[in-house]
């Protein structure tokens, strides 16, 4: 039974901030209940969903309060625009949870694909003999240091979800790690004292199943960099960002219509095509999730000023972004981002690069803006980084663009 809420004066700024985070780690947490077939996870997701519920409604409320005259409705249109965009990725982080609560069909397959995706998520058990074992995170600076991040831990049976600095590991603790595959290696093995072996693909699966599975990783890679893209077109007031998230929505919409494609011929192939029902609800909640995206940056696009409770929202959240122009003597001037290793030195993953002279923007690019760069992608003294990461990571970016 939905508790009461009723009004109460709030800073809308604060529950902003905490909207964007638990939608953040909503997504973290749904694909993990998936990918661990794991209960426990699934029923935090719809906690955190029942909390989202009134974090949404404490803004709707504080929102109306604050709308006085015409000028205010129009500056604070955009702000309902985030609050509804976090509520719809929290809706779609809940339908995605149910697929291993319901007991839904996924074709086992499925659950061997989640670890390709961009940011692999991981599941370690510390050892006793961690030297990470009695470390806050804090202490270890394990995120700045190595670019991976603690999504969650379970300690004798309790999950805590999004644990913070003051969090101590300890031997028998479970961990989820999100990050690229080279840190999140590196921390596993640190962890739990033994080497990293990916999940095995299932050989079962037809051409087609393949298809389709590899359409659902991608859809969740381009729907979360459409997100992290428009909080920071809100966030820079960019119409170049702005409109890199609409691209990235019309591609999720393509993948979405080739993945229903390969799923019904694989239908035809498989012994109990109702298996994979699960797949079906994984991709719908995926596309919804950059639905939201488009939604949070709708206001950059129509022409409306970012208000500045938005900024600051997004800048005190856990998780920043920050935006740096490489210099004339920057480390990274000439160099690819797999050179410096940006991510594993700093904690930053860069999530677009826009060219300092347009001439040298990507085919098809007309804004010179290039998103989800990989470490083959060169910078040159006049480019500029869109990157999210810890507050010390942000500080040792500045070390490597001035």
């Amino acid at each position: 039974m939905p508790r009461e809420v009723e009004y109460e004066p709030v800073s809308v700024k604060e529950l902003l901030a905490e909207m964007k985070d638990t939608a953040e780690l909503l997504i973290d947490l749904s694909y993990s209940a998936v990918l661990l077939r794991s209960d426990a996870v699934a029923e935090e997701v719809l906690e955190l969903e029942s909390r989202m519920d009134v974090l949404q409604l404490r803004a709707r409320m504080s929102l109306l309060m604050a709308a006085r005259s015409p000028d205010d409705a129009e500056a604070l249109a955009p702000v309902l625009g985030i609050v509804g965009a976090a509520e719809k990725v929290s809706d779609a982080a809940g339908d995605i949870a149910k697929v291993v609560l319901e007991d839904v069909g996924l074709p086992e397959a499925m659950r061997a694909a989640l670890p390709e995706s961009v940011e692999t998520l991981v599941r370690a058990e510390i050892s006793p003999d961690s030297l990470l074992a009695g470390q806050s995170l804090g202490a270890s600076n394990l995120e700045t240091e190595t670019g991976v991040r603690v999504i969650a831990v379970r300690r004798a049976g309790d999950w805590l979800t999004d644990p913070d600095a003051e969090t101590v590991l300890q031997g028998g603790d479970v961990a989820l790690l999100r990050g690229p595959e080279l840190g999140v290696t590196g921390v596993y093995e640190k962890l739990s004292g033994e080497q990293y072996e990916p999940p095995e693909q299932p050989t079962e699966s037809s051409a087609d199943l393949e298809r389709a599975m590899d359409s659902v990783v991608l859809m969740k890679d381009v729907s979360e960099l459409a997100v992290d893209l428009a909080y920071g077109a809100v966030l820079f007031d960019d119409d170049g960002l702005a409109e890199e998230v609409l691209n990235l929505e019309a591609e999720v919409d393509a993948l979405q219509s080739r993945f229903e494609a390969w799923t019904l011929r694989a239908a035809a192939e498989v012994d109990d095509p109702v298996s994979l029902r699960g797949l079906v609800q994984l991709a719908a909640a995926t596309e919804v999730i950059s639905d939201a995206a488009l939604e949070i940056s709708e206001g950059v696009l129509r022409g409306l000023d970012s208000h500045l409770v938005i900024r600051e929202a997004v800048l005190e959240s856990d998780e920043i972004i920050a935006r740096y122009a490489v210099g004339e003597g920057s480390p990274l001037a000439g160099r690819t981002l797999g050179d410096v290793a940006v991510k594993t030195e700093t904690g930053m993953r860069v999530i677009a690069v826009r060219r300092g002279d347009e001439s040298r923007a990507p085919t098809g690019k007309q804004t010179g803006w290039v998103v989800s760069p990989g470490p083959e992608t060169k910078l040159d003294a006049g480019d500029v980084l869109i990157a999210k990461g810890t507050r010390t990571g942000a500080a040792r970016m500045v070390e490597l663009t001035e």
